[in-house]
């Protein structure tokens, strides 16, 4: 893992998100790709269930940000039920970068051009550390679960 030298222009905006809410951590920048939870836990030497996945989902159409853990998949009707939507589904990849300005697979908690309403995943809570993508498959950052929950003013919810 190298450090922020040489970042790329949206992981610089997710790290001036970051600082700006008062998080003290950094943008770890990846030799490999980390767009999936298995890769992104190899590179930085975590428990697959540390990774905070990412996820743009359409809730009634809306865009919305999923934060949950990359031990398992989000059950769509336990999700729809716990935040209140008709139907729950993926948000197709012109929708994800409109909403986000990233790319699917290196989605941040932040650095959007608006805050998209955001739930994190229970199951987050129980891990020390918490590595999530900082805005693209190449830059990954270590944050404890208060901290992306004040980052996102997410609520905590079931997702699986």
């Amino acid at each position: 893992m190298s450090s922020t030298h040489a970042l790329p222009e949206r992981s610089r905006i997710v790290r001036e998100q970051v600082h700006a809410a008062g998080i003290d951590t950094d943008v770890v920048v990846l030799p490999d790709s980390a767009r999936t939870a298995a890769e992104a836990a190899r590179a930085v030497g975590c428990d697959v269930g540390a990774i905070a996945n990412s996820l743009v989902l359409l809730a009634d159409d809306s865009p919305i940000l999923v934060m949950t853990s990359g031990a398992h998949r989000v059950d769509f009707a336990v999700l729809a039920e716990a935040i209140g939507a008709r139907e729950v589904a993926m948000a197709p990849a012109s929708v994800v970068r409109e909403a986000t300005g990233q790319a699917i697979g290196g989605v941040a908690p932040a650095g959007h051009p608006s805050p998209l309403p955001t739930f994190l995943d229970a199951d987050l809570q129980a891990h020390e550390r918490i590595w999530a993508a900082a805005g693209t498959p190449h830059t990954v950052m270590p944050l404890t679960f208060t901290q992306l929950a004040a980052l996102t003013g997410g609520s905590v919810v079931p997702v699986a």
